[in-house]
C-alpha cells in the first residue's frame, strides 16, 4: 500500500474521500436507527437501506451521464450537491416525518451510485494498472477501519442531540472532500468527455459486462449471493432486540466490531489478488459471509461478535477483487457506465432481498432465514471459486524506488577540501 500512497496525486484524492467516508460511516446506520427510534419496528428500520440500494436501479442511465463528462469536476459537483440533498433532515421531528428520512435515503442512494462511478473512473486515470489493487484496498482498508469508530460516534451523537448533528456533520465532509479534490489536476482524455448518442450508449455497460467472460461470471456469481445477503440489514435488528434482549443502538457496537474485521480485510485485500487473481478474491469474499451467517443464527453475544467481525473481513474483499476487476477488463471511456451497471446488476437483488428481508423478518424466525443466507452465500462463493481461473494471479511488476534529491555541489567547498589534502 505504499507504494500507491506515495503519488502525490493519489494522496490528495485519499484525503478527500476520507471526508466523504466518514459522513458516510456516521450517516447511514444513524438513519436506520432513527427510523427505529421513531417507529419501534425493525422493519422499517431495514426498510431505510432498501431506500438507499434501491436507486441502483437507475445505474445504466447514470452511468452515461457520468460518462459524458470529465471525472475530476462531476466528482467535485455531486459531493455538493449530496450535501444539499441532506437538508431535509433538519425538519424530522416525529413518527409521521418518517418519509423524510426515506426520501433523503434514496437520493443518497442515488448520489452515492453516481459517485461511485465517477470514483472508478478517476482512480482509473491517476493509477496505473497494477496498482489498482492496492489503490482499492487502501481505500476499503480506511471505509472499513472507520466502521471502528463511525457508527458508535453516529450512534452516540444521535442518542445525545438527535439526527440534525448527524446531518450537519455528514454535510460537512462532503463539503471538505469537494474542496480537497477539486485542487487535484487530472488531465482528461477528449475521448472520455465526447458527446454520446442516446439511447444507443445508454446500455453500453451492460453489453460490456454481458461480453466480457470473467466480468459476467463474477456478477452472476456475486449477484446470487446478493440475493439473500440483503435479508441481514432488517434481520440484524431482530437479532438485537429477539435474540441479545437489547435495544437498536447495540446495532452500533456490532457493526463497530464488523469494522475491525474490514480493517483486516482491507489490509489483506490486496496481497489476495496478487495471489489468486480477482475473481478468486471475490469468491473468497462471498464465501466468508456463509459461516459468519450461520453463526447468527444462534444468539449468543460473543458468537455474535465473531460472527459480524468475520463478515467485516469478506466485505472489503468483496469490494477490491469486483472494483479491480472492472477497472482492468474496461475501456476508459466505458468505465462509468460498466462501473454503474455492475452496481445496478448487484445492487437489484440486493434492493430485493432488503425489501423481502424487511417482509420476512415479520412473518418467519430470523435464525431460520440467517441459515438460509448461510447456505446460499457458500453456494455463490463456491460458483465463483471454480472460475477463478479466468483471472489469473497478475505477474509481480517492480516499482522502483523514487530517486533521492541529489543535494547540489558545492564547489567552493570541494576547492577548500582539495587545498587541505594537498591536490
Amino acid at each position: 500500500m505504499r507504494t500507491v500512497l506515495r503519488r502525490p496525486d493519489f494522496r490528495l484524492l485519499f484525503v478527500g474521500l476520507l471526508a466523504s467516508m466518514a459522513a458516510e460511516s456516521i450517516l447511514l446506520l444513524a438513519l436506520a436507527v432513527w427510523v427505529k427510534d421513531l417507529t419501534g419496528s425493525d422493519g422499517l428500520a431495514g426498510a431505510t437501506i432498501f431506500a438507499v440500494i434501491a436507486p441502483m436501479t437507475l445505474a445504466p442511465l447514470v452511468g452515461w451521464f457520468v460518462d459524458r463528462h470529465p471525472r475530476r469536476p462531476f466528482f467535485v459537483v455531486a459531493n455538493l450537491v449530496t450535501a444539499a440533498l441532506l437538508t431535509p433532515l433538519f425538519a424530522v421531528g416525529d413518527r409521521t416525518d418518517v418519509w423524510i428520512i426515506y426520501v433523503v435515503a434514496a437520493l443518497y442512494g442515488l448520489s452515492y451510485v453516481t459517485l461511485s462511478a465517477a470514483l472508478s473512473g478517476l482512480i482509473r486515470q491517476l493509477v496505473p494498472a497494477d496498482l489498482l489493487a492496492e489503490a482499492n484496498g487502501v481505500l476499503q482498508t480506511v471505509r472499513q477501519g472507520l466502521r471502528l469508530i463511525g457508527p458508535l460516534a453516529g450512534a452516540g451523537l444521535y442518542a445525545a442531540v438527535g439526527g440534525w448533528l448527524l446531518a450537519a456533520l455528514a454535510m460537512v465532509g462532503f463539503g471538505v472532500a469537494a474542496a480537497v479534490v477539486g485542487a487535484l489536476r487530472v488531465p482528461e482524455s477528449p475521448a472520455e468527455t465526447a458527446a454520446l448518442r442516446w439511447p444507443a450508449e445508454l446500455g453500453a455497460g451492460l453489453r460490456h459486462l454481458a461480453g466480457e467472460p470473467a466480468l459476467r461470471r463474477a456478477l452472476f456469481g456475486y449477484g446470487l449471493g446478493s440475493l439473500v445477503m440483503g435479508f441481514s440489514e432488517s434481520l440484524i435488528f431482530a437479532y438485537v432486540d429477539r435474540g441479545l434482549g437489547r435495544d437498536a443502538a447495540f446495532v452500533g457496537v456490532l457493526v463497530t466490531v464488523q469494522g475491525i474485521g474490514g480493517l483486516l480485510g482491507g489490509l489483506l485485500s490486496a496481497g489476495v489478488v496478487r495471489r489468486v487473481g480477482e475473481v478468486g478474491t471475490l469468491a473468497a469474499g462471498v464465501a466468508l459471509f456463509g459461516p459468519a451467517a450461520l453463526a447468527l443464527a444462534y444468539p449468543s453475544l460473543w458468537l455474535g461478535f465473531a460472527a459480524v467481525l468475520l463478515a467485516g473481513v469478506s466485505l472489503p474483499l468483496t469490494m477490491v477483487g469486483l472494483h479491480t476487476l472492472i477497472q482492468r477488463r474496461t475501456p476508459a471511456g466505458l468505465i462509468g457506465r460498466v462501473a454503474a451497471a455492475a452496481e445496478a446488476v448487484v445492487g437489484g437483488p440486493q434492493a430485493l432481498s432488503i425489501g423481502a428481508g424487511a417482509l420476512l423478518v415479520g412473518v418467519l424466525d430470523y435464525r431460520l432465514l440467517f441459515a438460509l443466507i448461510g447456505l446460499a452465500t457458500l453456494l455463490a462463493g463456491s460458483y465463483l471459486w471454480h472460475h477463478r481461473t479466468l483471472t489469473p494471479p497478475p505477474a509481480p511488476t517492480h516499482h522502483p524506488p523514487l530517486p533521492t534529491p541529489r543535494r547540489p555541489v558545492d564547489h567552493e567547498v570541494v576547492a577548500t577540501t582539495r587545498r587541505r589534502r594537498g591536490h
